[in-house]
């Protein structure tokens, strides 16, 4: 029996769907993303998919909640262990989210792709309010934040131009022509200014 047959059998058929997605997305695009593809990956019947999914646009929205909620938790934990080593937190934040849309733009890509998804359900939003609400927090707290309800300036300045070069990084002529090492070696140029810009403390 497949180790992707004994996840499916230990009841563990929905996240092995939702990496499903991520390979093959990752490999073709999302617009190769179906349902039967992702159960034949797994190695189950598409009716076993249809179980847990009920349809292409139930998974995406599923796997753009996956993505919000990895990358939440990305810039939690990386905040946490700046702050115990004593790192600069705004830099580590920003390179961490970056660093994750490089390192998964399937799971970059999905997260806001409201065209490929159901946008209005629950975990979606639940997900998505975690995330936003993160960076409302004085940018995953690494800026002053006198008002955790809402964007000031700087955090709406510093999310849009990490998410920002992000995209840039992950797709168009910038994605194609540059280097990880010369992504990673600008972003750390542009945090920099950004970090004065946002006034980090």
């Amino acid at each position: 029996m497949s180790n992707q047959k004994q996840r499916y059998h230990h009841g563990h058929l929905s996240e092995s769907l939702l990496q499903a997605v991520d390979d093959i997305a990752s490999q073709f695009g999302i617009e190769a993303v179906t349902l039967r593809a992702c159960a034949k990956k797994v190695g189950v019947s598409p009716g076993a998919a249809f179980r847990h999914f009920q349809d292409k646009r139930a998974l995406l929205t599923a796997f753009a909640a996956r993505a919000l909620n990895q990358l939440a938790d990305t810039l939690n934990s990386t905040e946490e262990e700046a702050r115990k080593t004593g790192q600069d937190t705004f830099h580590a934040v920003g390179m961490a989210y970056l660093s994750f849309a490089m390192e998964n733009p399937a799971l970059f890509r999905a997260m806001w792709r409201e065209e490929t998804i159901y946008s209005n359900d629950s975990d979606y939003l639940a997900a998505a309010g975690r995330l936003v609400g993160y960076l409302k927090e004085g940018f995953a707290g690494t800026i002053q934040d006198e008002d955790p309800n809402n964007f000031s300036t700087h955090e709406m300045l510093a999310w849009s131009s990490v998410h920002g070069m992000a995209n840039l990084f992950v797709d168009g002529p910038i994605a194609a022509e540059m280097k990880k090492e010369q992504k990673l070696e600008l972003a750390e140029s542009v945090l920099s200014e950004l970090k004065n810009t946002c006034n980090n403390q």
